[in-house]
């Protein structure tokens, strides 16, 4: 059973995070030709809504590392462990983020975000997938762009896009309460580089687990990042036919896809996900905010887009997910803000 002890640990972990990647991201704003505002002022587009200061950002990231650790000593899951990457390969994969950036700075200010339609395979691929999302050298589609990704994730949200995902682990905690984990399935869809898989695996470690995604990169990083965990099963797919029977997972699980979909494609996979879930089963959704979620945080959500390769977030911002939701048979059952993101909590009628 988790207590103080644990609680204390994860806050110390979270604060060292917070620390490391805050001042990873003042170092890299500072670069030559990082294309990175070093502050607000020096970026050419003014948001017509309110942006939060940083003393704001930096209490809200607080809120959020205190719910997580509270989480743990609720003994909802357990504390983050020690990455199954090391020290030196985290360092060695920081030196390459800090190197590709004046790439991606030069792709930035050319609006270029092609390079992932010259990767072998991306032909097969869906026209709004095979694209450089944030600029990134080879989208989502390269071993190098796998390597990177959560280094530059974390860096971009200074340490807090790990406790953002755990909040996910709450809704699952109170599905799975009374449950026998060994009976419960979960599809992670467009599981990416497997933290979350990670996550759920520490949390539930005999839980039926499996990841989709339509990156083999991708899914060779997430084997890494489950490491010497009961392994999940891992597809190459796409979720918009997902390889899965009628009815047959407990719990649905979407981490950051929904903005990077297409509206029509949203809709398409929102169904997909219905299908696959059994009656009565969850749908744990985590996003960006939207316009509207916090009001006084809008231009922020309108800078996003201006800063990043992100052609879809623009719409995602302003979609109606209660009714896409309800549309496709998910009724609401809880709802959650944490920090930049929110979690949505739906269920199979």
């Amino acid at each position: 059973m988790a207590g103080p002890i644990d609680m204390t640990g994860q806050l110390v972990g979270n604060a060292v995070r917070l620390a490391w990647y805050s001042g990873l991201g003042w170092a890299l704003r500072r670069m030559p030709a990082s294309g990175v505002p070093a502050t607000a002022s020096t970026s050419t587009f003014q948001p017509r809504g309110p942006v939060p200061s940083r003393a704001e950002l930096l209490a809200d990231i607080r809120s959020l590392l205190w719910a997580d650790a509270k989480a743990v000593r609720e003994g909802l899951y357990p504390p983050l462990p020690p990455e199954e990457v090391g020290f030196l390969d985290h360092v060695r994969r920081i030196r390459a983020m800090a190197d590709d950036v004046p790439r991606a700075a030069e792709r930035r200010q050319a609006r270029d975000a092609g390079t992932a339609r010259d990767v072998d395979g991306a032909d097969g691929l869906p026209d709004y997938y095979a694209q450089d999302f944030h600029f990134q050298t080879g989208g989502y589609l390269t071993a190098e762009s796998a390597r990177l990704y959560d280094v530059q994730v974390e860096t971009l949200f200074s340490g807090s896009a790990a406790a953002m995902r755990r909040a996910g682990l709450r809704a699952i905690a109170r599905f799975m309460r009374g449950r026998d984990q060994r009976q419960v399935s979960l599809i992670d869809v467009a599981c990416g580089t497997g933290r979350f898989l990670r996550d759920v695996r520490l949390a539930f470690p005999a839980i039926e687990l499996t990841g989709i995604d339509l990156s083999e990169a991708y899914l060779a990083e997430a084997t890494a990042h489950l490491g010497r965990l009961r392994p999940a099963r891992l597809i190459v797919g796409n979720a918009e036919a997902m390889p899965l029977a009628d009815a047959s997972q407990d719990i649905v699980t979407s981490v950051f896809l929904f903005h990077e979909l297409p509206p029509e494609v949203r809709r398409t996979v929102a169904s997909e996900m219905a299908r696959v879930l059994k009656p009565g089963g969850r749908l744990v959704f985590i996003d960006s905010l939207q316009m509207g979620d916090r009001p006084g945080w809008d231009g922020l959500l309108e800078s996003f887009p201006q800063r990043f390769h992100e052609p879809y977030y623009r719409h995602y911002a302003i979609d109606d997910l209660d009714a896409l939701f309800t549309e496709a048979g998910l009724v609401a059952d809880g709802s959650e803000i944490a920090f930049l993101s929110k979690v949505l909590v739906r269920r199979k009628a």
